[in-house]
């Protein structure tokens, strides 16, 4: 699928990975931004004057779903669906500083909202030509870590329901593909990890492996560790365990 003259959707893009995305698609695409207000979505407004703002906490079902009735009404189709947004939180259960309030939080942006959207703007995207979902996993996706537990299983959630929401749309119009990445360097990753990609190399392999086929886009160190999964699960897990 070229991506080319397309009406995109992305979530969470005022900052990080979204925003990133959102400057390398915006020269020959119509964009929409579903987003939070933040600083990040006002100086987004300022600088991007062609993209349209759909404002939702996507922790919020009914925000979510107040946001999604102003684009299905606005615009007439969607080409593209980008469930980028994703928080993380990485205290460990019995750490003094784990909150129990974030979890439903993180479940509510990182799967709840994917669903939610998908759901409420499938009129927009069954259509007469090729249209495609791209829901952003992680690597942790595929095999958790040690911290960030809620986080590993709502991106393991989101596998599934790729998978099977592939199957769904089979016989239409609507291609799904996911997105598995490594540590890449965002606010969200601050302090974390070492050998990072940046979000410009992400973003550029992204929309490359749009527009090829299969439907997993592996990026950097995803590919060892889905060799190293299918070759042997009990070192992959080691390996993730510790890291």
């Amino acid at each position: 699928m070229g991506i080319v003259d397309k009406h995109i959707v992305i979530t969470g893009g005022a900052s990080g990975l979204g925003l990133e995305l959102l400057k390398q698609l915006q020269d020959e695409n119509v964009i929409s931004i579903i987003a939070r207000m933040s600083t990040g979505l006002e100086n987004l407004r300022r600088s991007f004057d062609r993209v349209q703002i759909y404002e939702a906490d996507l922790a919020d079902l009914k925000s979510v779903e107040r946001a999604a009735d102003l684009l299905v009404r606005s615009e007439k189709k969607i080409d593209i669906l980008i469930n980028n947004a994703a928080v993380q939180y990485t205290p460990h259960f019995l750490d003094e500083n784990f909150r129990y309030e974030t979890i439903k939080r993180e479940i509510d942006i990182n799967f709840t909202s994917v669903c939610s959207l998908i759901h409420l703007l499938l009129p927009n995207l069954l259509q007469p030509n090729p249209s495609m979902i791209v829901n952003i996993n992680s690597g942790l996706g595929l095999v958790p870590k040690t911290s960030s537990a809620v986080y590993c299983a709502t991106k393991g959630a989101l596998n599934i329901l790729s998978q099977s929401l592939a199957y769904q749309f089979e016989d239409t119009n609507i291609e799904v593909k996911q997105v598995f990445l490594p540590l890449i360097d965002t606010a969200m990753t601050k302090g974390r990890g070492k050998a990072k990609i940046s979000v410009e190399q992400a973003a550029a392999q992204i929309i490359r492996g749009m527009q090829s086929s299969g439907p997993n886009i592996d990026i950097g160190k995803v590919k060892l560790l889905r060799l190293i999964q299918r070759l042997s699960p009990r070192l992959a897990q080691n390996i993730m365990k510790a890291g």
